[in-house]
């Protein structure tokens, strides 16, 4: 079984790691890809980057992916517009109104944190079911449990179970990241479906969160970046 992490950061976003030092912690952790993160103030370099990614794919034998991430309404509509010039697609929710504007568009792979810095979970079950409908996965980020405490991390872990209990029930698509922001907080695998596995999953749902879901989404990215895919449902023949 193939398992991907998809949300890292290097230190070209805000993270601490070069592009090298990811592949070689994947390599050793036993992931097949990680998909690399950027704000949109990096977009105009993004050939470069892809070019980077490229060159250290090769040397690892590994797969390295290049996503952007939208922190609001005006950043969502720059990258659906651009859509076919990169790999994947995220939004950073925890606003309401972006959170369902992320559900509501195909173009959309990810939704990051809906709950970021809310009193509830960010999602409910109509939101939820426009997420599968247009096949927009839901996000359970790591990092964001290990890096709080006490009454924060209590609350974000109640938000996570309902998500997911929710998510599980609408058979929306969910993906189990570390979120990491340098190579040595990247996880082993195991770790991240232990992690699933506590917001409710077993055993088979939170590998196939790391897994399967991963490589379909990979499988979609490989269609939208080809010369016949010009829209979500919208293919020249």
């Amino acid at each position: 079984m193939k398992f991907f992490d998809m949300h890292i950061h290097t230190k070209f976003s805000e993270g601490e790691s070069t592009v090298e030092e990811i592949a070689q912690m994947a390599k050793r952790l036993g992931l097949a890809g990680v998909c690399l993160v950027y704000y949109i103030n990096k977009f105009k370099e993004r050939e470069e980057l892809e070019a980077e990614l490229k060159e250290v794919e090769k040397r690892y034998d590994i797969k390295l992916f290049m996503g952007f991430k939208a922190r609001n309404l005006k950043e969502l509509r720059f990258l659906v517009e651009k859509r076919r010039e990169y790999d994947f697609l995220f939004v950073k929710g925890g606003d309401l109104k972006l959170n369902r504007k992320a559900v509501e568009t195909p173009e959309v792979d990810i939704l990051t944190h809906p709950e970021f810095e809310r009193f509830d979970s960010g999602l409910n079950h109509i939101m939820v079911k426009l997420a599968k409908k247009n096949n927009v996965a839901i996000e359970f980020n790591f990092r964001e449990v290990m890096t709080t405490s006490k009454v924060t991390r209590s609350n974000i872990l109640k938000h996570l179970r309902l998500n997911m209990m929710l998510c599980k029930k609408y058979g929306t698509p969910i993906v189990i990241t570390s979120g990491a922001v340098s190579h040595w907080e990247m996880k082993d695998p195991l770790v991240l479906s232990s992690f699933g596995i506590l917001l409710g999953l077993d055993i088979k749902d939170a590998k196939r969160a790391l897994s399967e879901t991963p490589m379909k989404m990979i499988k979609m990215v490989r269609e939208r970046r080809s010369k016949r895919w010009i829209r979500p449902g919208v293919r020249i023949v």
